[in-house]
């Protein structure tokens, strides 16, 4: 079985949390708009933390960041068929980290063209916005709301 590896973020500044709304296109050439933290693949010979800080160059066109840790638990899901056949991977495991944002919101500029928003939310306003019940249920369990 081979597994895609991946990495995310669940990014605090003060008590809100940084979301990200990625834009992707269809086959179909239909938009579909998710909020999401910032995630993506890890590259072959990266470590996770460099996959880390250049996803979050990327997504959020920052590195003013500052990792709190790396979560013991992981998202992981399988590919449908047609995913598998595109992208070659039966299985997805995504490491998580809490990170803190050390930067100016003013600075934050996405450079991935997939992003087209970024915003904070506070911390009990998150699992509204949230798209992905995986990410959902990994924030639900994994962030203390006291």
């Amino acid at each position: 079985m081979k597994t895609r590896r991946a990495i995310g973020a669940i990014i605090l500044q003060d008590d809100e949390c940084l979301l990200v709304k990625k834009v992707k296109v269809s086959d179909l050439q239909i938009k579909f708009r998710i909020w999401d933290f910032p995630k993506g693949g890890v590259e072959p010979n990266e470590s996770l933390e460099q996959a880390l800080f250049r996803e979050l160059k990327e997504e959020t066109g920052s590195n003013k960041y500052q990792i709190i840790k790396l979560f013991d638990k992981k998202i992981t899901f399988p590919f449908d068929e047609k995913q598998k056949n595109k992208i070659g991977f039966d299985k997805q495991v995504t490491y998580m980290y809490l990170v803190r944002y050390v930067g100016n919101r003013t600075e934050l500029n996405p450079i991935d063209d997939e992003i087209a928003e970024i915003k904070f939310l506070k911390l009990d306003n998150v699992l509204l916005e949230l798209t992905h019940e995986e990410s959902k249920d990994f924030f639900k369990n994994n962030i203390s709301f006291t």
